[in-house]
């Protein structure tokens, strides 16, 4: 018996076919990378750039540099929401700072951000086109990271009394309270926003691979560019090439990245009784066969135990040292008081710009985003009518969840503005006005974020308390409103916060479009701010900005913050 448990265990721990085809895959990730990334740093000059074609053998390589951005773009993401949830949800002084910050840079458009990212990163990179490819990656950032910074600081807000208890008992310090605790607990709600993040950063893809900003004209290789190229044109072929290509890409990011992750995620969810039925991955089945895959994972642990060690061996002799603590405090207010310094002179050659703006304009603006808030209002709320029964019915069915992950991650994921010539032929066939018809091109970039997080809040109710439902013979009715409806409550706000911000940055392309030579325009404060983006005029782009940014501070002050403290202190799991 013991010669075949050890026979076993030798078999299991064996060297096989899963290895070979987890390190083939990882060196070929790692040749892709480095061959695309050579692309990026090579000479530029806004007078003789690069020309692309519109010849479908050159899709495979625009599709490989638009996904190195995106994951580059989703690295950054995922760094700056750890430290900046974080900080949000554990720092009540910062909160209130922090947290109206994030509701102003989320609705801030991305164009907003290039207009003054181009040239900056260009002049920090003079002559070279990492200039511009990293104002197009900051873009695709915008894009990403407040749906998941949103979603973290619910999740550590949320945390029950009797896991920060337990923490505190076991004495954790604040990296293996990360490890062990917070970033386990979110990690359910994490990986569906980080799908969701990540289909918010293709929303933008043309915009931030295809740059029209200041009177000049910058394309980047890439599958955004691509289209927006072939929608100039009129070339429907093209357009019909690029949307394959996006929808292959898709796909095999989900299989081979999401779901992976998404079956990994399960053992996260806090629950007393197995779920009978949990999502699974064929490429995660190999990842847990390889034994390369647990070496290294072994290797990278003890490598980070290691070194915290002699971080806490070290932090006693710091703590010692006398002039440390003056240096630190010297530090933090010489660094608060530099960017006080900053902020205060753009501020003021922002009011200098914004002077040369007629009262008549400035009231002008105001009205427009007016029109927008009530566009944004009402593309959330039927965002809200289906997106919440679809996405319990998803998140509450393991088999349907199977199915439907990659098919909704193919629309969340697709590029809506990819779509935009399309219905905008539509529109011009039927006559339609884009003041009403600009609804639906918000909700197609925004009703996403509401169903992945609903999604998330389902998949999160624990099985026993399901079961508990079931045995109490709860009607349909009961269990929504005694189980359903309070589990996915947090979730939802959440969802419908990043929705509202979402949808005042899709203003941008969906109050404005165009097929060939003809134009739709909506009343609103998102065309004002593309055309003035387009035209570079400066004093235009400030003010547009800026009263979109208090807009959205005051109904997220008036709404979603509100319904944010009735979820943190009466529907979280305790």
């Amino acid at each position: 018996m013991q010669w075949n448990l050890f026979s076993h265990a030798k078999r299991k721990n064996r060297f096989g076919f899963a290895d070979i085809l987890v390190i083939l895959l990882l060196l070929a990730v790692l040749y892709a990378a480095a061959k695309l990334g050579s692309g990026m740093n090579v000479p530029f000059s806004p007078d003789r750039q690069s020309s692309l074609s519109l010849d479908p053998k050159w899709l495979p390589y625009y599709a490989g540099r638009s996904l190195l951005r995106m994951f580059i773009a989703f690295a950054a993401s995922l760094i700056f929401t750890f430290v900046y949830g974080r900080i949000a949800a554990y720092n009540r002084t910062a909160e209130k700072i922090m947290i109206p910050a994030l509701d102003i840079l989320q609705s801030v458009p991305v164009l907003g951000f290039l207009s003054a990212t181009v040239m900056a990163f260009m002049a920090l990179f003079p002559g070279s086109l990492l200039g511009v490819e990293c104002a197009s990656i900051f873009a695709i950032f915008t894009g990403q990271v407040w749906n998941m910074t949103f979603g973290f600081y619910h999740s550590l807000t949320t945390i029950p009394r009797d896991l920060n208890e337990a923490a505190q008992m076991n004495r954790l310090g604040a990296w293996h309270r990360f490890v062990k605790l917070e970033v386990p607990f979110s990690m359910i709600g994490l990986v569906w926003n980080s799908m969701m993040s990540f289909g918010g950063g293709w929303f933008f893809l043309a915009a931030s691979e295809s740059i029209s900003v200041l009177n000049q004209d910058i394309h980047l290789p890439g599958i955004g560019s691509y289209m927006a190229m072939a929608a100039d044109a009129g070339d429907t072929r093209a357009i019909a090439y690029a949307i394959l290509t996006m929808i292959a890409l898709i796909v095999l990011v989900d299989q081979f990245f999401w779901r992976p992750i998404v079956a990994w995620s399960q053992k996260f969810k806090v629950e007393q009784t197995e779920a009978s039925e949990v999502p699974d991955s064929w490429v995660f089945d190999i990842l847990r066969k390889a034994r390369f895959v647990r070496d290294v994972n072994r290797s990278v642990r003890t490598l980070l135990r290691d070194g915290l060690a002699g971080i806490a061996a070290s932090a006693p002799r710091a703590r010692r040292s006398r002039i440390s603590p003056r240096l630190g405090y010297a530090l933090k207010w010489g660094l608060a008081a530099l960017a006080l310094a900053f902020a205060l002179r753009y501020v003021y050659e922002g009011i200098l710009e914004i002077a040369k703006l007629s009262a008549s304009e400035l009231v002008r603006v105001v009205i427009l985003g007016l029109w927008t808030a009530i566009r944004v209002f009402v593309s959330t709320l039927l965002a809200v009518v289906w997106t919440l029964p679809a996405g319990v019915y998803i998140g509450t069915n393991p088999r349907l969840a199977r199915i439907a992950q990659p098919v909704v991650q193919v629309f969340a994921s697709f590029p809506a503005n990819m779509a935009f010539p399309v219905i905008t032929i539509l529109y011009l066939k039927l006559g339609l006005s884009l003041e009403i018809g600009a609804i639906p091109l918000m909700m197609l970039g925004t009703q996403w974020y509401v169903l992945f997080n609903v999604i998330a809040g389902a998949m999160a109710i624990p099985s026993d308390l399901k079961e508990a439902s079931t045995m109490l013979k709860l009607t349909r009715r009961q269990t929504w409103r005694k189980l359903i409806l309070p589990a996915v409550f947090p979730f939802l706000v959440t969802g419908c916060i990043t929705a509202s911000g979402g949808a005042w940055n899709a203003s941008i392309v969906s109050e404005l479009v165009s097929w060939k030579n003809d134009e739709l325009q909506a009343s609103g404060l998102g065309a004002y701010i593309a055309r003035a983006t387009t035209l570079g005029r400066w004093p235009e782009i400030i003010w547009g900005i800026i009263v979109m940014c208090l807009m959205v501070v005051i109904v997220n002050r008036l709404i979603w913050r509100r319904l944010y403290k009735l979820a943190e202190k009466k529907y979280h799991l305790d």
